[in-house]
């Protein structure tokens, strides 16, 4: 699906933004940004299988499927492995025994 399909593009397709500024340089958008808690908003497509998982996962545990998805985005970014996790969750479940 091209841009040409939001019903907003053509409102702003011919704007220019060379002039804008970072969002650090207004104060009042900079401690917005600080109360989210340093999260970006992104758009990103997942496979329906892959989100239909995080989002069972989520209602299982009465999470939120987007913080289960990010948790796994950073473990991966981190390096971490599968095997890695199941490590460290066994650990923690055997120090409650």
């Amino acid at each position: 699906m091209s841009n040409n399909f939001d019903p907003m593009f053509h409102q702003y397709a011919n704007m220019n933004f060379a002039d804008a500024k970072p969002v650090a340089d207004v104060p009042a958008l900079a401690r917005l940004q600080a109360l989210q808690g340093g999260k970006s908003r992104i758009t990103m497509r997942v496979d329906t299988e892959t989100l239909a998982v995080f989002k069972a996962k989520a209602e299982m545990t009465g999470g939120n499927y987007q913080t289960l998805m990010n948790e796994a985005l950073r473990q991966v970014a981190q390096g971490q492995t599968l095997a890695d996790v199941v490590r460290q969750t066994i650990r923690q479940e055997l120090m409650h025994v």
